[in-house]
């Protein structure tokens, strides 16, 4: 490898399945927000990027159950009635205004009002098809596309081996079926990970005790070529936390370019590594978030999404629910923020995309050692356009500074992995990218009971897969109680119960899956109340309902091939 560092940008795209599951304040209006907010703009600066002959390849991550929703005829339906709202939302906010104290805001209304009609030449563009857009730029080189569990399923918490394979096979399958090839590269839901060793949850897991596979293992099995982790699990630096919540003290040092040191540091994060027994092109290999650089887009305080110029997230006007105000200073209560002013935002992106490329290069400029090879900097996508408006134009910033840095490449996570020199293996310790860097966003007390639901169907679900297999006529309802459990075992509705913030939707759909997948389990295993004929009307209409992986019971047939036979 010539002097200098590649730069790998890992974007990871997900939503838990909402179509046909509400629409405000929860439910499609969340993916329609994202598609309008960060999809369809990033598209358009990729594009932008390729027009101008910018050197811009990105990895980019979409889980199988946003690309299914992306691609299904209810999404467009419903992001064009969204779109159309936003429009009408525009224009009825400027006609109110006039001879109001916010009369000064009708500018921005204004701006808005253009914005949107640009998306929606945009959409128009892509003939509404964001997958297939997605699919193009991969097919001329322009990105490359990595896969994740087909749920985002918290796999370290999943009680039987079968369930965990089930979620990468089911991925893959989606993936494969959307994008036309498989993916190398796999995002491991919430960076989660546990190694081989005993599995003891909850006293009441089924197995609690047993020596279980690490992660790592299924990984392999499942030929999955790279993933990212957060700096903390390969002891390379410290966790960020969530979005936002970066403490002081750490932002601080951060600041400085100091890599904080705790004791337990004993890699470096500017280098890949690899996970488990394999050697050579058959290895998984783990990328390694730098924290110091990640720093600067994840604080929402500190980091650039604090600027003052840029579009404050939380002032919104009602009616119309446009965000007409600057973050002024990230301090300030909402009652203090200035109107947004768009040129000041413009200059701000240019800015910022031209100090972390300086940034890039100031780390690439300290790699004397050999081994410092690649600055990793993984993201979820929504930051960019939804969290913070102007992200993905930072992102074309960035991109277009990055040729005045000869000391950075920016290359993709294979284009990497391909010629790196490093070769050690690592032994990553149990955690997550979430709060503490460990499982408690997803097992605390407030969600143990979630977990109570979902290990007793998920033995019923295997205790009957094979019989169920073998009788097509218990194949739709063996086929709807699959998806059900996997909709069910999305580490988002831990999540979300965890945060607080719409738990209560959360918890009835979390609730809502689980008695549909027992219904259906009951039914299979014959109980007595639920007859195979009743549990296969409710399939169909949960079908209609929750119509995702299609081929979901030639990944059950994989996994029973892949899985050793219970003792008798």
């Amino acid at each position: 490898m010539s002097a200098g560092m590649d730069f790998v940008l890992v974007l990871h795209s997900h939503l838990p399945y909402v179509l046909n599951h509400g629409r405000w304040p929860h439910g499609s209006d969340w993916v329609c927000e994202a598609a309008l907010d960060t999809y369809l703009p990033l598209l358009d600066t990729l594009r932008s990027l390729e027009a101008d002959g910018v050197n811009a390849p990105v990895t980019f991550g979409i889980t199988p159950i946003l690309a299914v929703q992306l691609a299904s005829p209810v999404f467009r339906k419903e992001l064009e009635a969204f779109l159309d709202q936003r429009i009408t939302a525009c224009i009825e906010c400027e006609g109110s205004l006039p001879g109001t104290a916010d009369a000064g805001l009708i500018t921005n209304t204004r701006w808005w009002h253009e914005h949107y009609m640009r998306l929606l030449g945009i959409w128009q563009s892509i003939d509404g098809d964001i997958v297939s857009a997605v699919r193009r730029f991969e097919e001329n080189g322009r990105l490359e596309l990595t896969t994740s569990a087909a749920t985002h399923g918290f796999l370290p918490l999943l009680a039987r081996d079968e369930s965990i394979r089930l979620q990468l096979v089911a991925g893959r399958m989606e993936h494969e079926r959307l994008f036309g090839k498989r993916a190398r590269g796999l995002w491991l839901p919430e960076c989660a990970y546990r190694p081989r060793g005993t599995w003891k949850p909850l006293p009441v897991a089924p197995g609690n005790g047993a020596i279980r596979a690490g992660i790592e293992s299924f990984l392999a099995e499942a030929e999955v070529r790279f993933v990212t982790i957060d700096a903390h699990l390969a002891r390379a630096g410290e966790s960020l936390g969530l979005y936002g919540e970066v403490a002081t003290t750490q932002g601080e040092l951060l600041r400085k370019g100091v890599l904080i040191e705790s004791g337990r540091r004993r890699h470096s994060p500017y280098r890949t590594y690899r996970l488990g027994r394999a050697r050579g092109a058959t290895a998984t290999r783990v990328l390694v978030r730098d924290p110091r650089s990640s720093f600067r887009v994840w604080s929402r305080h500190e980091g650039y999404p604090g600027d003052g110029a840029y579009l404050e997230f939380h002032k919104i006007r009602f009616p119309g629910g446009l965000k007409l105000w600057r973050v002024t200073d990230s301090t300030a209560d909402l009652g203090q923020k200035l109107p947004y002013e768009p040129e000041q935002a413009k200059q701000a992106v240019a800015r910022h995309g031209e100090d972390f490329a300086t940034l890039l290069g100031a780390i690439a400029a300290r790699g004397m050692d050999p081994l410092r090879e690649v600055v990793v900097a993984p993201f979820d996508t929504e930051l960019f356009g939804h969290w913070w408006h102007e992200g993905v134009a930072f992102l074309g910033a960035l991109y277009r500074a990055l040729p005045r840095h000869a000391n950075v490449r920016a290359v993709t996570a294979s284009q990497h992995i391909a010629r790196a020199k490093s070769d050690s293996g690592v032994a990553l310790a149990p955690g997550s990218w979430g709060a503490n860097g460990d499982f408690s966003m997803w097992m605390n007390p407030g969600v143990e009971w979630t977990w109570e639901h979902i290990w007793p169907l998920e033995e019923k679900f295997w205790g009957i897969a094979q019989a169920a297999l073998d009788d097509p006529s218990r194949h739709a309802v063996l086929a709807q109680a699959a998806r059900s459990l996997l909709l069910l075992q999305s580490s988002d509705w831990q999540f979300i119960i965890s945060t607080g913030e719409v738990a209560d939707y959360a918890e009835r759909r979390f609730i809502q899956h689980a008695e549909e997948t027992a219904r259906l389990l009951a039914a299979l295993h014959d109980e007595p109340g639920v007859s195979l004929g009743a549990a296969a009307d409710l399939a169909g209409q949960l079908r209609q309902r929750d119509d995702v992986f299609p081929g979901v019971l030639d990944a059950v047939r994989e996994v029973l091939q892949l899985s050793p036979a219970a003792p008798a």
